[in-house]
This record gives C-alpha cells, sequence and structure tokens, in this order.
C-alpha cells in the first residue's frame, strides 16, 4: 500500500532540486559577504599596528576615510550608505556598516566624529510634562517674565532664568551644571549644557555676560601653544575642554604649530572664539618636529595633515627615480605640491641628501 499517488511523487520529485538550489544560493551569498580577513582584525585590534585619525563619517569621502586609518572595506561601506541617504547621528550607526565586526568598531569608536548638525539631541519642552493641562494652563498664564538684559550666568537664580524662558527644571539644571565648572568660560561651555537648546542659546547670548576678571591671563603670562597642556589651554578664555583636546591632538599630527592661526583650521573653532583667545596665546616655532622628506618613511609622511594621500604617492615615485630633493622649489616643479601647499608645509620639512648628515 502506497502512502504517496503517482501526482504527489511526481511533485515531490520536482521540489527536492528545487530545495537543493536554493540552498545553494543561499551558500554562495554567504561565502560572498564582505567579510574582513582575521589578519585584518588582528591588525585593528593593535592600537599601536595603524595610526588612526579623527574622522566624520557624515562628510568624509573613501580617500579621507582611508587617510584616518578606515578599512578600505568599511570606508567603501560609510560612503555608500551615505549615497543611499543615511545620516549618521550617532557613534553606534556604524556598527551595522557591511563589514564591521566587533573588535574593529571598537578600535575606531573613539575617532568617529559625529557633528551637532547630525547627532541626535534630547528633546526637551521649555514646559513641565502635561499630566494636568488645566494645571499646566494656570501655571503658565501667571508667570511673571523679564525682558532680556545683560546678566551674569555665574550668578544667575534658577528663578531668574524661569522667568527668561526656560522651565523650572531646566533653569535648575543650568545652576547646577554653573556651579560644577565654576562658572561658565564662554559661549561653548554654555552650549554644552544638553537642556540649552541652540535656539534658546541664540535668544540669550547677546545678553549674557561670562565673569572673565579671574581667568583672563595678564599679558606678560601669554600661554605657548607647543607645550600647553589641555589644563593649560583651558584658562585661557575662550578655548573649552573640547578645544584644548582638539588643540592638543591637532598639535601631535602636525608636529607643532608655527603660527597661533593654524588654530583656525580646526572646526570646533569659530572666528569669534579666535578673536576671543587670539591676545592670550603665542607660538616658538622652534618646537616643531622637522620631516625628514628625503628618508622619512611612507607612514610618517602620511600622518601629517598637509600631506595628501596624491602627494604621498608622487613623493614615493619620485623619491625613488631622483633620489632627493634639496628645496621644496623642486617639488613644486615637478608637481608633487602646489604652490599653497608647499607654503603651508615648508616650516615643516627638512632637505638632508646624506642620511649621515
Amino acid at each position: 500500500m502506497s502512502w504517496f499517488s503517482d501526482e504527489e511523487r511526481r511533485g515531490l520529485l520536482l521540489l527536492i532540486p528545487l530545495f537543493l538550489i536554493i540552498l545553494l544560493l543561499v551558500f554562495s551569498y554567504e561565502r560572498q559577504r564582505p567579510l574582513m580577513l582575521e589578519e585584518d582584525i588582528e591588525k585593528y585590534d593593535r592600537r599601536d599596528s595603524i595610526v588612526l585619525q579623527l574622522f566624520n563619517p557624515n562628510t568624509y569621502e573613501y580617500e579621507q576615510l582611508r587617510e584616518a586609518g578606515v578599512p578600505a572595506n568599511i570606508a567603501v561601506g560609510i560612503v555608500r550608505w551615505r549615497k543611499y541617504g543615511k545620516q549618521y547621528r550617532m557613534k553606534e550607526d556604524l556598527a551595522l556598516v557591511t563589514g564591521m565586526t566587533d573588535s574593529l568598531y571598537a578600535v575606531l569608536k573613539p575617532y568617529i566624529v559625529i557633528d551637532e548638525e547630525y547627532a541626535i539631541r534630547p528633546k526637551y519642552n521649555n514646559d513641565y510634562p502635561r499630566r494636568d493641562s488645566l494645571r499646566y494652563e494656570r501655571r503658565h498664564r501667571t508667570r511673571d517674565t523679564v525682558a532680556l538684559r545683560p546678566f551674569m550666568i555665574d550668578t544667575a537664580s534658577a528663578q531668574y532664568l524661569y522667568r527668561l524662558g526656560f522651565s523650572r527644571r531646566q533653569a535648575e539644571v543650568i545652576v547646577r551644571y554653573v556651579k560644577m565648572l565654576g562658572g561658565l568660560r564662554g559661549e561653548e561651555e554654555l552650549r554644552d549644557c544638553y537642556v540649552i537648546s541652540d535656539s534658546m542659546a541664540d535668544r540669550i547670548l547677546p545678553y549674557v555676560v561670562f565673569d572673565t576678571l579671574h581667568r583672563t591671563l595678564p599679558a606678560d603670562s601669554l600661554v605657548e601653544i607647543n607645550s600647553a597642556d589641555t589644563a593649560a589651554l583651558r584658562r585661557v578664555y575662550g578655548i573649552g575642554e573640547k578645544s584644548a583636546a582638539e588643540i592638543v591632538h591637532y598639535r601631535e599630527l602636525l608636529g607643532g604649530y608655527y603660527s597661533v592661526e593654524q588654530l583656525c583650521e580646526l572646526k570646533c573653532i569659530t572666528e569669534r572664539n579666535y578673536e576671543r583667545f587670539f591676545a592670550q596665546i603665542c607660538c616658538d616655532s622652534c618646537k616643531i618636529t622637522k620631516i625628514d622628506i628625503n628618508f622619512a618613511s611612507p607612514k610618517s609622511l602620511m600622518r601629517h595633515p598637509y600631506i595628501s594621500s596624491l602627494a604621498l604617492r608622487r613623493i614615493v615615485k619620485q623619491r625613488q627615480l631622483k633620489g632627493g630633493w634639496s628645496r621644496i622649489e623642486e617639488m613644486v616643479e615637478q608637481n608633487i605640491f602646489t604652490e599653497e601647499e608647499a607654503r603651508r608645509l615648508a616650516p615643516y620639512l627638512r632637505f638632508r641628501l646624506r642620511a649621515t648628515e
């Protein structure tokens, strides 16, 4: 006695090959997925094996990501995802990029920069939660508001901030924030307070007076930016915690500053902030670390922000053919650098024709 009819057996015989074809397609797809080789993972697990730099996944193109130390397949995934309209709102978004492993993400995370333009910001109303709409309306109808006029942010009370338009909770948070920092140094620290929205900051900043009497440095004690640590930089009125860290990091990449104007190259330094602190700092260009352009390794050249990947390839190629240069003008004539690039880079180069010189 047969369990299946002839037609059912024929149907099963047709389904079996179809099932096998589907299995083959699945296994083929899994094998073709872009995965990092084990040696690549180990390479990025060791922090001293590669020079990583800060990078912005929302604005950096492939070449910039590669120069920042991002692996090729991850750089391609970041750019491709962005082309389809993706915006990276937080660092963890990069953990979803094709080919990203947990170990690689842990190494790259400290170098990921998410601009405020893209970052997720907590949404706070300027009012209490509406548990009781009647009480809410009654409370805000009777709020005794004050007109905006210059006031000291370091000594403003929670009640005064409430009358300026903040909620009571926001006003209390701001007062605690000011006490925690020992006073606000400038616009950057005010905007860093998470309960102050950008629109509210723009509204009150023209009237905010920062207490700079005990923070402004004497004229004869300027801060030298090539030797100052972050603590010394933070004593300068107009330089906050984030800016101080960026100044030190960029100094390490450059090999030192030859002009205070180079600080304007940092995204965290606004024109307004620079005008506040430029008279309080100075620069000793003798402390610059020079690059031996005729003998430096490609890896050490790649670290410098003023040397592009295209210039690096031309340097290596021409150096193998020519053997070196005696002055930077020769490199301009050979189209390795433009005149503008040569002007910026010249203070960092030295030209030895023999390694024993």
